[in-house]
Formats: structure tokens, C-alpha cells, sequence
């Protein structure tokens, strides 16, 4: 199976309301913080079955104080020996293009085995 999910927050800390609309922007760093090839689809789909977490992305409107979450997922699936495995250990998290990111390290490191795949679902307000 080799399944992982990474839930992640955003949380707005200004004065005005924001508006998130569509996916994070996600990149999968090394131990040196630099960016490795791998794929980012929007939606489960690149990396697991569809489920509750893929809805059609609509703009989500956080006062202050308010949040709003997504989630990041990926499998550690080896295809071929030959290959060597993915070893991430941070994500750049930005709410959307052209916008400030955050370091994240996830506990244990982003394994991607050998496929490259990291999938996103899209910002809601889930309660």
C-alpha cells in the first residue's frame, strides 16, 4: 500500500479577509533544500483512488483568525530496483502561485519511492 497523507493548515493571520481558490502550491525539497524532479497533480488521482477529499475547487474566503485546509499525499511504491528512491525532507507550501511559501518537514520525510508522484487536493473549509 505504502500510502501517505499530510494534512496542511492555512490559517489567515491578517487584518482583511483572503481568498483561497484552487490548490497549494507544493515542491518537494532534499535534505539540502533543494528542489527534486517530481511530479505534482492536483487531486488524488495521480497517487490513490478518488474520494471525499476531491471536490471541484471553489474560492474559499477566510476572515481573520479563520482556516482553511488541504491535503498532500504521495506512496512510497518502488517499480524498479534499478531506480533509485525519492527522499524528500521538506515541502514548500504556498497557497497559490506567486505567493509566499512555507517550509514544512513532515516527520519521517516525504518517501516517494521511485515514481515521482505527489498528489494535492484543493483548500476547503472542512469541519
Amino acid at each position: 500500500m505504502g500510502l501517505r497523507a499530510l494534512g496542511i493548515l492555512l490559517t489567515n493571520c491578517g487584518t482583511r479577509d483572503y481568498t483561497a481558490h484552487g490548490y497549494p502550491v507544493v515542491r518537494v525539497l532534499d535534505a539540502d533544500r533543494k528542489p527534486l524532479e517530481v511530479t505534482v497533480g492536483n487531486g488524488s488521482m495521480p497517487v490513490s483512488a478518488p474520494d471525499s477529499y476531491d471536490v471541484h475547487p471553489v474560492p474559499v474566503t477566510l476572515r481573520p483568525g479563520d482556516q482553511a485546509t488541504a491535503r498532500v499525499l504521495w506512496r512510497n511504491t518502488v517499480t524498479d530496483s534499478a531506480v533509485p528512491a525519492t527522499e524528500g525532507r521538506y515541502l514548500e507550501v504556498a497557497p497559490a502561485a506567486g505567493h509566499p511559501a512555507q517550509l514544512v518537514e513532515p516527520r519521517g520525510g516525504i518517501d516517494l519511492g521511485n515514481t515521482g508522484r505527489l498528489a494535492v487536493n484543493p483548500w476547503a473549509v472542512r469541519s
